[in-house]
């Protein structure tokens, strides 16, 4: 199945081979301990930005325990080059480690270019703008249709195409993507407007009013958005209560999982309900493939 052809072969590489992933066409595997000095960034590590509180506590753990699990490199012009283990990398700097464990193999730019892309797509959500840029940037240097591509990464080609699109947006839109300020729904939604001008106006609107995915396709359909489905009159007395840390913190979690918004919402202590958010066919079907992919990785422990 292609969803799986690259994704597997990176964990077999990244050493989990109980999962049953598949190798990739790497010719070296060569366990080595590198002076953190040798090594180079990846140039084509899509994700551009990482949390600095997250590298803080990997960084202290790699202090404490040191790094249980190579880096993966590949030797370019007399010094090394990342593969995958970006987070692991950077903490290492930051704990001032002299030399960590890195696996060396042989694979061309091409290859690293689609381990990078899998190792943040499989492991940890991608904003929108930063997979459609990786997408485009990939394609312009390579080649080959976005129907190919979509089989590489195990991705339908429509979440390609529509994510490349989220690009024609201008500048202050893609940002605030990028800092999740809005979600990818809403950049879709104001797809819908041709002109740059009414892009921001609309933009700048969402931003002001709060305005939900929905009511943002309705403000670009009918330039008036969709006002909000009034609360039950026994939540009244909770409407301007701020939700809990900890839900904040799950609802967080699932939207960096799953790439889109995610509503958890208490009925008691115990019980509750999770609302995952979704604009099209096409979202709602990738969103499926994901939850199948985790039951069958569960399912394989």
């Amino acid at each position: 199945m292609n969803r799986r052809r690259l994704g597997r072969g990176l964990e077999a590489l990244l050493g989990r081979e109980e999962m049953g992933f598949e190798e990739t066409g790497v010719t070296s595997s060569e366990l080595l301990h590198l002076g953190v000095d040798q090594i180079d960034p990846n140039p084509y590590q899509p994700r551009k930005r990482f949390p600095e509180a997250e590298i803080a506590t990997l960084a202290d753990s790699l202090r404490q325990h040191g790094m249980l699990q190579p880096i993966l490199v590949r030797a370019v012009g007399g010094r090394y080059q990342l593969i995958a283990g970006e987070r692991r990398y950077r903490a290492s700097l930051e704990a001032r480690l002299i030399e960590i464990p890195a696996r060396v193999l042989e694979l061309d730019d091409k290859q690293v270019f689609e381990l990078a892309m899998v190792e943040n797509l499989q492991r940890e959500d991608l904003n929108a703008v930063d997979k459609a840029t990786a997408f485009r940037e990939y394609l312009s240097r390579y080649g080959g249709t976005q129907e190919e591509l979509a089989g590489r990464l195990g991705l339908d080609r429509s979440t390609i195409s529509n994510l490349i699109r989220i690009l024609d947006l201008p500048e202050e839109v893609l940002d605030a993507v990028r800092t999740e300020k809005i979600t990818q729904g809403h950049a879709r939604a104001l797809l819908g407007l041709t002109d740059v001008e009414a892009q921001l106006a609309a933009f700048h609107q969402v931003l002001s009013q709060h305005l939900s995915v929905r009511q943002t396709e309705a403000l670009v359909s009918t330039g008036v958005p969709t006002p909000a489905r009034p609360r039950l009159r026994r939540d009244a007395a909770h409407s301007s209560a701020p939700k809990a840390p900890h839900l904040v913190d799950i609802e967080r979690v699932f939207h960096e999982r799953l790439g889109t918004r995610v509503f958890v919402k208490e009925k008691d202590t115990e019980r509750g309900q999770i609302i995952i958010d979704y604009t099209s066919r096409a979202e709602l079907e990738r969103l499926g493939e994901l939850m199948k992919s985790a039951m069958a990785a569960t399912s394989s422990d």
